[in-house]
């Protein structure tokens, strides 16, 4: 059996590394529950029974990681390990990740707390955690070989620091982070202000810009691509399967938007105008707040943006470079627009019965197309088996006057309202 001292005493910073044996003897090391979640529902947090009050922010397709309480220290215990994500209905990709999902669970703490994340490793290879934009001590930066040792396989590494700052953060491993992260290993960490008083909103949500290279019939990513994805995900899901952003008319909103992908996204909001109100580097102050519809998010970084909702309806969320919005994408399919496919369409479905061709006259035909032809799903001819027929990728922001107000204390959000689309025209 370990003591305290055993525990921390070893490592850079007061970091150790436990092995698998120990680690399995959890009672005795006292080590905090790892949480896993197996579904990618919408969890919602309850507001903090103790300690400054805060609005928990919500992570479409995804949860907050629970922590304990130790003589005055969060303890949070996140596991990297191959994981199963449902990117969209029916489609499973094999990915890497943490407690069960990939992205990652969200880390939820306050300013001024003093934070100990024990990260066990179930990877076949060595890992870290850099908790990106975070200031704290360079022994728990995270990078393998400099801040301190990969944690091999079947170890757990110890993270402990003081969160200094409040804004919004994000963790991902900085050692092979080239294949890890391509498979899908990344999180949000959000540190709420001490004072309740400031920048407070009635509804926080957050999304992680991440994405996957996945060939046709397989289920786990190229981690060599380099800007040529396929598959544009939010919080490792796809339109028409995230949840609506959904608020009530009046409330002040908050929206989060990080980027771990290798390109830039303009997130345009329909319906509305924004203050920026948050970087990575901290708050802007209210004098400095600059209104936008678009927001360009580079790529390792984070903008927060809010407004209030006046404006009844279902307005859309989206990236604004088209070949994203669409999603599924390859650049090696042909136009066929002013083109017959019928003869080639026969022939290729002798072989892929499920076979589909992009439309002859545009997106209408080819929409018209997968809803009148049973069995077969939308998605560019040589990309990824698919998702739902031909509908974009994004996001739909609902606000309504008549709706309930989600409860934070519940389960799961009460309301969850489709981007519903437009009639297909008859022939």
């Amino acid at each position: 059996m370990l003591n305290r001292r055993q525990l921390l005493g070893a490592g850079a910073a007061g970091a150790t590394l436990v092995s698998s044996k120990a680690w399995g003897q959890t009672l005795n090391m006292g080590l905090p529950e790892a949480a896993q979640m197996d579904s990618a529902a919408t969890a919602i947090t309850a507001r903090p029974s103790s300690g400054p009050d805060y609005t928990p922010v919500v992570t479409l397709n995804g949860w907050t990681l629970p922590h304990r309480m130790n003589n005055g220290v969060k303890e949070f215990h996140l596991v990297a390990e191959p994981v199963e994500r449902e990117l969209a209905d029916g489609m499973i990709a094999h990915l890497w990740g943490y407690n069960g999902q990939s992205t990652g669970p969200t880390i939820e703490a306050v300013e001024g707390d003093r934070v100990r994340i024990y990260v066990t490793n179930k990877l076949p290879e060595g890992t870290t955690v850099h908790w990106h934009g975070l200031i704290l001590p360079s022994g728990m930066d995270g990078v393998s070989g400099l801040s301190h040792p990969s944690i091999p396989p079947g170890k757990t590494f110890v993270y402990e620091f003081d969160l200094v700052k409040s804004g919004t953060f994000m963790y991902h491993p900085h050692g092979d982070e080239m294949t890890q992260m391509a498979m899908g290993m990344m999180g949000m960490f959000v540190v709420h202000p001490k004072d309740p008083t400031f920048m407070p909103v009635d509804r926080d949500f957050l999304i992680m810009l991440n994405a996957f290279d996945i060939d046709p019939g397989t289920y786990v990513p190229r981690v060599m691509t380099m800007n040529d994805f396929n598959l544009w995900t939010w919080n490792s899901r796809i339109f028409p399967d995230i949840d609506p952003l959904v608020v009530n008319k009046g409330d002040r909103v908050r929206v989060r938007v990080g980027n771990l992908t290798m390109t830039n996204h303009p997130i345009h909001m329909h319906g509305y105008d924004f203050k920026v109100t948050c970087t990575d580097g901290g708050w802007v102050p209210e004098s400095a707040q600059w209104p936008e519809v678009s927001i360009d998010i580079p790529v390792g970084a984070m903008r927060a943006y809010e407004f209030t909702a006046d404006h009844l309806g279902d307005w859309a969320i989206h990236c604004h470079k088209s070949h994203h919005t669409m999603n599924a994408m390859g650049h090696d399919v042909p136009t066929l627009i002013g083109t017959s496919s019928s003869n080639m369409t026969r022939q290729v479905r002798r072989v892929q019965p499920e076979f589909m061709p992009m439309g002859t006259a545009g997106a209408p035909l080819h929409r018209r197309f997968a809803a009148l032809t049973p069995g077969v799903k939308s998605v560019p001819q040589d990309r990824h088996r698919c998702i739902r027929p031909s509908i974009e990728a994004g996001y739909c922001f609902r606000c309504d006057e008549r709706i309930v107000r989600l409860n934070h204390e519940a389960t799961a959000p009460t309301v969850l309202l489709p981007l519903l689309q437009p009639p297909i025209p008859t022939p």
